[in-house]
């Protein structure tokens, strides 16, 4: 009787068996969309709580369905044609879309990635670390983490460093924002028709629904070998990782809004805004921000340079991932290694503060909005193409709302530009 017992307690349940089907498939949608918080949108998002206060939270929201929307797609795209988003607009735009697709993503995730050291060495100076400490040990640290580690392996480090972002929450109720506020700017949209607050809104957009971030994700899926089969759990990680980065960023909105914004305090970065929460909501408030720049910053950048790597797998017709050896995938690992490397120089040589080092950030950022556009359209072309997606082929209801989303990332762009020539 008791050896009945022993066998029934280990026959697997129902439950145990849904958890443990979604375990092997969680990973793409909650990594890639909390990579979205990296420094450059914590930036983004300090500056809109800094100088808006609560009225631009509904920004925050648009933009976190639509990376829940694209994130969906994107990963939906790689399960099914096998492909990342580099080699599928090679392959149905021709090679010339291919190859200035994967320029302007690499120029753009060269300066994000140096945005992401930027903020490693502020986030150290915070605790009193040089930069020549922080910023080379950060580079060897990821680089060793990739270029040393199986698929799985890398994946717990990954979902390890995304724990970290849960320092954010804690900070926003150390700073006692006016949730009622709160609740009237995420649902009632208004906005200054000003340079700077369509500057504010269309950065949000672009450092919330990041290309590298919608490459990585497609790039991402394929690489954990996921199948059609696994697209009902996907979505489930997809949903739960875009809206995770959501709730992050609604609380460095809060928390800005509450410390700085009642107060007229101005801040430019979120290192700044870190070190401005100690007199204003404790020394918790400021060590949790801190340490939670650097673990976004330490989970972008090891991110960052697997998606450059993929596309340029992708354009050259080798694809390639992290369990290929060294000697496999040269290209990959070459890739990987000469944006790591460059980023970091760029840090120590200009500095984290320097003139030059924040235009370099503001010109990327610019670039990647205006790399949103093309993508999001290559990603409707292929939503649509029945021969590439089959039975997955975006309804036409679901290019209804691709198209008015993507309309929107136009009108913001178009608003951005003009401010930009006027």
């Amino acid at each position: 009787m008791s050896d009945l017992k022993k066998s029934t307690h280990k026959i697997a349940t129902p439950q145990k068996i849904r958890l443990a089907a979604f375990l092997a498939v969680m990973g793409p949608g909650i990594i890639a969309g909390l990579s979205d918080d990296d420094p450059a949108g914590i930036t983004t998002y300090s500056q809109l709580g800094a100088k808006y206060g609560y009225q631009l939270l509904w920004v925050l929201v648009l933009s976190t369905l639509a990376l829940i929307l694209f994130q969906d797609l994107g990963a939906r795209i790689g399960v099914v044609t096998r492909q990342g988003m580099i080699g599928l607009v090679r392959q149905k735009y021709g090679a010339r879309s291919g190859v200035l697709s994967a320029t302007a993503l690499i120029i753009a995730n060269i300066g994000t990635m140096t945005a992401e050291f930027a903020g490693i060495a502020v986030a150290g100076k915070l605790f009193g670390i040089p930069n020549y400490i922080t910023v080379p040990g950060s580079a060897l640290l990821v680089s060793f983490l990739v270029l040393r580690g199986s698929f799985a392996r890398v994946e717990k480090v990954f979902f390890l460093l995304s724990g970290v972002f849960l320092a954010y929450v804690i900070a926003g109720f150390q700073a006692h924002p006016n949730w009622g506020q709160a609740l009237h700017g995420m649902v009632v949209p208004t906005i200054p028709f000003t340079r700077d607050a369509i500057f504010i809104a269309t950065a949000t957009l672009g450092t919330t629904l990041a290309p590298w971030g919608l490459a990585f994700i497609q790039s991402y899926a394929v690489d954990k070998r996921l199948t059609k089969d696994d697209l009902k759990l996907l979505r489930v990680d997809v949903w739960t990782g875009s809206l995770l980065t959501g709730v992050i960023g609604f609380f460095v909105v809060v928390t800005c809004a509450a410390a700085f914004h009642s107060h007229g305090i101005v801040i430019t970065d979120a290192g700044q805004a870190a070190a401005a929460l100690k007199p204003l909501a404790g020394t918790l408030a400021k060590d949790l921000f801190a340490i939670g720049l650097v673990g976004a910053a330490l989970l972008a950048a090891s991110i960052l340079p697997l998606s450059t790597a993929y596309s340029v797998s992708d354009l050259t017709g080798r694809p390639a991932g992290i369990d290929d050896k060294p000697k496999e995938a040269p290209l990959f690992y070459m890739t990987f290694g000469f944006i790591t490397v460059l980023a970091a120089a760029l840090v120590l040589i200009f500095g984290g503060q320097s003139k030059t080092l924040l235009s370099l950030l503001v010109f990327t950022q610019v670039l990647n909005a205006v790399l949103l556009l093309p993508l999001l359209l290559y990603m409707f072309g292929v939503a649509r193409d029945q021969k590439l997606m089959g039975e997955y082929r975006a309804t036409k209801n679901m290019q209804i709302v691709y198209g008015v989303l993507i309309s929107i990332v136009a009108i913001c762009i178009a608003c951005m530009l003009w401010f930009i020539v006027n």
